[in-house]
């Protein structure tokens, strides 16, 4: 599987070859703030099938060891390390590859820290577009 993706500016480009070990929601209070988000899909890779194609990213270190990737320029969070906890791994947030669809996430991790109302949302309603637009 060969797989490129970018920040939403389009300042930082990687590619990523190989399978990717697993694919997942994740709930942890860490990822949502950094995204803004009530959850975040992440694909985790061997960090030797990842290389940047373009650009200079930042790096923040969110807590302890966790080293989060983003572009300084438009702040789109791309990927994340955690060399204590993930060794040699690079987990790419999967809604900025070029085709998010061919990574579906298989699990929800973390979910001792899911927020209470992402624990079904089936009755909510859904639009196509923004309502009334």
């Amino acid at each position: 599987m060969k797989l490129e993706g970018g920040c939403q500016c389009g300042d930082v480009r990687y590619r990523v070859e190989g399978e990717p070990l697993h694919a997942a929601f994740c709930h942890c209070e860490d990822c949502r703030k950094s995204a803004g988000a009530p959850v975040v899909a992440w694909a985790a890779f061997k960090s030797s099938d990842f290389e940047v194609l373009r650009g200079e990213v930042a790096v923040y270190n969110s807590s302890g060891s966790a080293m989060r990737h983003f572009c300084p320029r438009c702040g789109t969070g791309l990927w994340y390390t955690n060399e204590a906890y993930l060794p040699g791994l690079v987990d790419i947030q999967i809604a900025t590859l070029d085709d998010p669809e061919a990574l579906p996430p298989g699990a929800h991790i973390q979910v001792a820290e899911r927020i209470s109302w992402m624990t079904d949302t089936t009755g909510v309603p859904e639009f196509e577009r923004y309502p009334g637009g």
